[in-house]
């Protein structure tokens, strides 16, 4: 549990220090676009003045033209009080001699910046108007930061379903690797005990029939087991079964080897609950949702198995009254590793949800929980 709970809060830190360092670059280039736009506007208003000094043929007249030639960057558009345009500088050579271009470019201007009024006629109060936008490099830095971030954000979620897809495909592998070993290690002492079995048969016949019997028993439920983690990696056979048998030959077998303080029982509202199942496959998740159950319960209390169906599903409920599931854990219990056990290893649940949903096209869920009070898991399938 706590890795898990770990990994949560690492996931957490990453994406409060990307939003972080995405806040600190949108205010830095902001920063710097504020710093560049006060420049701007003062050399906008030194060569305004500069013009308009011209006009009037005051001052030094090489120092003028010097303001004059020197803005190269900001583009401008010089118009009279009667709307015609007097003047042009910095704006694209091919398309100045355009009308519609620059009447287009005077509106962009406008949007921007007020004009600079010039006063060229102090007798009669006649102003030129001075307008302009932020230079090429200014309107680039301001788009700049939505640039980055937007390619930071595309390759970061390039990255994560990358290495998340790598990780499923090497977790598939290990779990097929898991499977396939432990179906071979039991392979042996299977046989082993086949043989025992016969060897007791031919030479203790007295008294003897009882505990053979539970011997067998056990040794098929080994064979079960091997069947199990041997379907494990590939895709099992699935058939057409009563649920309604196959879940109480299941809790037949565990009433027989639980503890008499906790008490399994199956309730079938609806008869005839019938879907395409593996039976070794799918008796291992009742078991294992059974032994989680009875964890929960500390050995002691009532385990109750739901059947019913509609005309497209089958719904299986599997209630405790055990100490409950909280809330924001509903989705993590189903988690590679995630367990409450101290030494659990935290591979039952996410068995069980990859048997039902990967195996039997169905879902499950954890449909209602209560500190203190129990759990519900739910199962659906379709109906065969």
């Amino acid at each position: 549990m706590y890795t898990y709970e770990n990994k949560i809060w690492w996931k957490r830190f990453f994406f409060i220090a990307a939003l972080l360092i995405g806040a600190f670059s949108l205010w830095y280039t902001d920063s710097l676009v504020k710093v560049l736009a006060s420049e701007e506007d003062k050399k906008i208003k030194l060569w305004a003045n500069a013009t308009r000094l011209l006009i009037k043929g005051e001052g030094d007249i090489n120092f003028l033209l010097d303001i004059a030639k020197d803005n190269t960057t900001i583009p401008i558009i010089l118009i009279d009080d009667k709307g015609n345009i007097n003047a042009t500088k910095n704006l694209d050579s091919t398309h100045v001699s355009d009308t519609a271009y620059l009447m287009e470019q005077l509106e962009i201007m406008k949007e921007q910046h007020e004009p600079i009024k010039i006063l060229y006629d102090e007798t009669n109060n006649r102003f030129n108007y001075l307008y302009y936008k932020n230079s090429f490099i200014l309107s680039q830095l301001k788009s700049y930061p939505i640039i980055q971030l937007t390619l930071i954000a595309f390759f970061a979620l390039l990255s994560y379903f990358t290495l998340s897809a790598s990780r499923r495909a090497e977790q598939n592998q290990v779990w097929v690797g898991m499977s396939k070993e432990t179906a071979h290690q039991l392979g042996t002492p299977i046989s082993s005990l086949k043989e025992w079995i016969n060897l007791l048969r031919e030479t203790e016949k007295e008294n003897q029939e009882e505990l053979l019997v539970e011997l067998d028993n056990d040794v098929r439920r080994l064979e079960l087991i091997t069947e199990r983690f041997s379907k494990i990696g590939s895709d099992p056979v699935l058939k057409p079964e009563n649920l309604d048998l196959v879940i109480e030959n299941s809790l037949l077998y565990l009433n027989a080897r639980t503890s008499s303080k906790v008490d399994l029982s199956v309730s079938i509202l609806k008869p005839g609950n019938w879907a395409n199942i593996n039976i070794p496959l799918f008796d291992w998740v009742i078991e294992n949702l059974c032994k989680n159950a009875i964890d929960a319960m500390e050995g002691k209390g009532k385990i109750v198995v739901q059947l019913n169906h509609d005309e497209k599903h089958v719904y299986i409920d599997i209630t405790d009254n055990g100490k409950g599931i909280p809330k924001s854990k509903f989705k993590t219990v189903f988690k590679p590793g995630f367990t409450t056990k101290k030494r659990g290893w935290g591979l039952g649940l996410s068995l069980v949800k990859r048997i039902v949903e990967s195996y039997h096209n169905g879902t499950i869920y954890v449909r209602h929980s209560e500190l203190g009070k129990g759990t519900t898991f739910r199962i659906v399938l379709q109906v065969e």
